[in-house]
Formats: C-alpha cells, sequence, structure tokens
C-alpha cells in the first residue's frame, strides 16, 4: 500500500492537461453489452476503477484490449454472462452500471451490491424502480441484485427518477441503457442533467440508440432491436479539472489546466471570484492567476446540488481552501450528506471544522501544519493533497489507493507543477 509524502509550501507553475472524465467512461464501457460489435473508447484515463470495469466484463465474456495510447476496445460478440460477482463489485460502486445492459441484452442479470468509497448509504433504489417500471422482477438475494426481464423483454414505459437528494445519476444512466433494447418508448423524468449522462447518450446514438432530450430532466427513449459498435471520445473530467485549478488557488500560482471544459465548472469559477480568487478562462483552459502563498480567500458558502449546482465531487477540495478563508465559511451537503469523513483529518491539519448534520462549519486559519492524515475515499484523499501543497513542513498521506481510483498520476502531475510531492511504499 503506498502512500504520499507532500512537501507544503511550494508555488506552481505551469499547464497540466486533463483526462477523460471517470466517471463518465464506466458507464460507457458498460454499455458495450448492448452491442455484439466492438466498441472503442479512444485515450481513455489509465485509471484503477478503468481497469476494474475491465475486469468486471471480461468476467462476463467480453473481449477487452488496452492500446499503447491507452484507448480501449471491448467486444462482447457471444451472449454475456448474466452474473457479475461480488469479488469485481466490491472494488467499486460504479460497477452497478453493468446491470441494465445486461438485463437489456440477455433478459437477466445477478450483480452484487457495488462497493467503492465509504461515505454513508447510497442505495440503489431508484435503478430497481426503474426495472421494474420497464417490466422486470427485481429482487435482493444473497448479497446481489436479481433482475429478470419479462417474456418478450423490456417494454417502454414512463417512470419518474427524481431522489430526495435530487437526480440519480447513475440510476438514469442504468434505466437509460436498459431502455435503449427495450419495446416502445420510454420517458424518464426526474433524469439527472450531468455532463456525464449527455456523454452517455452520445455514446448510445452512436451505437444506434433513439434517445431525446439529452441534457434535460426529461429523456424519451425509442427501444431497437439491437445495437451496433461504435468509436466515442469521453467527454474531459471536470472533477479532476477542478481539483487542478484548487491546488493552483490554495498556492496563490498561476495554472493553466488545459483541455478541459469551463462550462461544465462554471459554478466553481462563479464561487471561486465570490472568494477573491480570480481565474481566466477559454474554451477549453481555465488558469488561475497568481497573488502569492499566505493569500486568504474570502468566505464563500456553497451547497452541493445536482448540475450544474456545485458538485459533491469537489466538496472536499473546496474544503481544503476555505480551511484558510479569513473567515467562516458554511459547506452544506445535499447529495452525500454523510460525505465528511475528511473533517477530522484537516483537523489533524490544524483546520478548524465542525459539523451539525449535514453541514461544516468552517472557520478558517492563516495556515495548516503537516500531518500523518489517511484517506477515507477518492474525494477526500485530493482535499488532503491540495492541504499538503501549503501545509507547514512534510504531509504524510497515506492510503493513496483512494486517490488512484480517480487521478491518473496524480502526483507526476502536480510534481511537473513544481510541487514537492512524492509516492513511497508502506
Amino acid at each position: 500500500m503506498d502512500r504520499f509524502l507532500v512537501q507544503g509550501g511550494r508555488p506552481l507553475a505551469g499547464e497540466v492537461t486533463v483526462a477523460c472524465a471517470k466517471n463518465a467512461v464506466l458507464p460507457v464501457l458498460a454499455a458495450s453489452l448492448l452491442t455484439r460489435e466492438t466498441l472503442r473508447v479512444p485515450r481513455a484515463p489509465a485509471l484503477v476503477d478503468v481497469r476494474t470495469m475491465l475486469d468486471v466484463l471480461g468476467s462476463l465474456g467480453a473481449e477487452t484490449r488496452v492500446e499503447e495510447d491507452d484507448s480501449v476496445s471491448v467486444r462482447n460478440a457471444g451472449e454475456p454472462g448474466t452474473r457479475a460477482d461480488w469479488e469485481y463489485v466490491r472494488r467499486m460502486r460504479g460497477s452497478v452500471c453493468v446491470l441494465g445492459p445486461l438485463l437489456a441484452r440477455t433478459g437477466r442479470a445477478e450483480v452484487s451490491l457495488p462497493g467503492g468509497c465509504v461515505f454513508g448509504v447510497r442505495p440503489i433504489d431508484v435503478h430497481l424502480k426503474g426495472f421494474e417500471a420497464l417490466g422486470a422482477s427485481v429482487r435482493i438475494e444473497h448479497g446481489y441484485v436479481v433482475a429478470e426481464a419479462p417474456r418478450g423483454g423490456l417494454r417502454g414505459a414512463e417512470v419518474f427518477l427524481g431522489t430526495p437528494f435530487g437526480s440519480s445519476v447513475t440510476g438514469t444512466m442504468n434505466v437509460m441503457m436498459a431502455a435503449t433494447l427495450a419495446r416502445g418508448r420510454t420517458v424518464i423524468q426526474g433524469a439527472a442533467c450531468e455532463p456525464e449522462v449527455e456523454d452517455l447518450g452520445r455514446c448510445l446514438r452512436s451505437m444506434g440508440a433513439r434517445i431525446e432530450g439529452l441534457g434535460s430532466p426529461c429523456l424519451e427513449i425509442d427501444g431497437e432491436e439491437e445495437l451496433s459498435g461504435a468509436e466515442h471520445e469521453v467527454i474531459p473530467d471536470r472533477i479532476e479539472a477542478g481539483t487542478f485549478v484548487l491546488a493552483g488557488v490554495l498556492t496563490g500560482s498561476r495554472v493553466r489546466v488545459v483541455g478541459c471544459r469551463p462550462d461544465h465548472l462554471a459554478v466553481l469559477i462563479d464561487r471561486l471570484w465570490q472568494a477573491g480568487c480570480p481565474v481566466e478562462h477559454g474554451e477549453d483552459w481555465i488558469e488561475s492567476q497568481p497573488c502569492g502563498l499566505g493569500h486568504r480567500p474570502r468566505p464563500t458558502d456553497v451547497t452541493t446540488q445536482p448540475y450544474p449546482g456545485f458538485p459533491t465531487d469537489l466538496q472536499a477540495q473546496w474544503m481544503a481552501l476555505m480551511t484558510l478563508a479569513d473567515g467562516v465559511s458554511v459547506i452544506t451537503e445535499r447529495i452525500y450528506p454523510d460525505r465528511y469523513m475528511h473533517l477530522a483529518e484537516l483537523a489533524r491539519m490544524g483546520a478548524r471544522v465542525r459539523r451539525q448534520g449535514a453541514t461544516a462549519i468552517v472557520q478558517g486559519v492563516e495556515s495548516l501544519s503537516s500531518a500523518p492524515v489517511t484517506a477515507s475515499d477518492l474525494r477526500a484523499s485530493a482535499a488532503l493533497v491540495l492541504a499538503g501543497l501549503v501545509a507547514r513542513g512534510e504531509t504524510d498521506v497515506h492510503r493513496v489507493y483512494h486517490i488512484d481510483r480517480g487521478y491518473q498520476r496524480i502526483e507526476s502531475r502536480l510534481s511537473a507543477l513544481g510541487a514537492g510531492i512524492r509516492r513511497v511504499a508502506e
């Protein structure tokens, strides 16, 4: 098990290119189960989660190939297996995205209840509700979701997928994929509008699916008998882009993040301006502006919301910035109310943070100090690395296998910007 040693107090400078979005490429790869032909994803990110998804697909009988430039090809020429075992699915929540395609293609799916980051209960009730609306029978048996289509296959229907915490991203993706092979028209109300959902829809369209309303809360899908193969280039990772922008802001440095979609991060750019941390941006880049180490941002409140609101996946990184604000900030988590396991670790570094229900109250301090800290999940680990970039001394970040799930070689990319960070074995 590896850890990072992060030397604080070094300004950054330079340019970093954003990889393809992890949260988009995983469901796109799962969509390969909908066709007998090859689905190819150019320049897929070289991440642990991508390898895990390929393992899941391989266990179902798919032929997978990773090229020298990290492009990935998947082909399910024969009938896929119907059981995705716990051994694979426990490693990553995104594995649940195989449920919809398997059910639609084979009429039966047995998928272990998913694992991944641990920051509260994240039920998949919305997924199951959608499958039942399409005519499937669904039950939980021995830790597995068992879904069976009726004789004649899934049938189109109207279904509402909203939840008390907003739209379900993976629920929308799963039901949308299942509906592409259902008989008749499916109308999904309360659909998630995240860019990753829209990106999956564009991939399905390139495979021959008929989908209207992408990017809106109402999707209309007319089922086809079969889909074809395709080549689909996934959108840039907005969370990775936001993390690197915040690294530049925290260190008071000029860091240009290229190959991104600034329109996907409009809310982050807006909050940074409110915090007195100006950034510039163009068609495919965002650049933090130099203001020097020790510059304190203005306290700025955020509430996580479904897109286009503030992303829950940037909440921990934003908190790292607000620990140094000149005043009190309030951060409210509306998507995953228990996603605050990083609070105790930031407190070890001198942050003054306390939790009240789904809200964190952050009293900014003048500086952080290094400490041994432990990453609890993917985005929390990124926040601890960001905090380490500005803390006095050397911060020891343990259990960085979490960060490897969503950030491609983050230590070498930060080092190229001038950060003092290195990976060492436990």
